[in-house]
């Protein structure tokens, strides 16, 4: 259930209906690409770390992608797309797309976002680009100071899936309260992985048995979030209005745009 607070909050950001540019594609990974997309003069975007937007496709059919920016850079906006098969605008993006091509959005929208009136420590739990918010998150906590504990659990099937992998190392380096544990399912022996193993979730219940004094900010595959909903609130303790998640559904083929 969303508190009143939460819809107040969310109900002071506008939502908008905006063209923007390519600016930059990056592949930090073979199947994830990373956009930058730049707003029309004047035009900024204000949004709650945590939030997505909706690409609006030419027949009319929408994309929701999360912003992996904070909300203080608020004069671009960072996508994280991963290549799915026969995915409308996936496709687009890993085949057609060019810099300086115009795409539509309407955002922000969702209700997964920093919770800044708590002073609980937080769990963060990110499965492949379900990372995007959760980075988003943590960059907004730095530039406003925030001094809660925060350890973030990432996962994937092998180790190219952490595609921002360094990033998280160096916030891990340059910043007390943050940790970082990578967690891989399905190394293969020339991956040489020597991290942790298994399901990102479960080894959050393996640290964390007790959540009860946490908030949980979990994003990713609706596998991973649901399992990390269940098992925390049954086996943990968490209490139910502090799990706050974000599941990524692939939406069916499409025209591209």
């Amino acid at each position: 259930m969303i508190e009143a607070r939460e819809i107040n909050a969310v109900g002071q950001i506008q939502i908008k209906k905006l063209p923007c540019r390519v600016q930059k594609i990056e592949r930090p990974s073979d199947d994830v690409a990373a956009l930058t997309l730049s707003l029309p003069a004047n035009e900024r975007l204000q949004f709650l770390a945590g939030q997505y937007i909706e690409i609006i496709l030419r027949d009319g059919k929408r994309r929701a992608y999360s912003m992996a920016n904070s909300p203080e850079d608020d004069a671009h906006i960072e996508l994280h797309v991963r290549r799915m098969a026969s995915g409308a605008f996936t496709e687009y993006v890993f085949t057609k797309m060019k810099e300086k091509d115009i795409l539509r959005f309407e955002g922000p929208l969702g209700t997964f976002f920093l919770r800044e009136d708590s002073d609980k420590p937080m769990v963060l739990v990110a499965s492949g680009t379900g990372f995007a918010p959760i980075k988003s998150l943590v960059q907004h906590a730095f530039h406003t100071s925030v001094t809660r504990e925060m350890v973030l659990y990432w996962g994937g099937r092998r180790p190219a899936d952490l595609y921002m992998h360094q990033l998280c190392l160096d916030w891990q380096r340059d910043h007390a309260n943050f940790s970082y544990i990578p967690v891989i399912s399905d190394a293969l022996p020339e991956d040489n992985w020597q991290g942790r193993t298994g399901f990102v979730h479960r080894a959050v219940l393996e640290d964390f048995p007790d959540l009860s004094g946490y908030q949980v900010y979990a994003c990713g595959a609706p596998i991973v979030v649901e399992s990390a909903h269940k098992d925390f609130t049954t086996q943990c303790k968490l209490p139910e209005e502090e799990f706050f998640c974000d599941a990524f559904t692939p939406a069916p083929a499409a025209p591209a745009p």
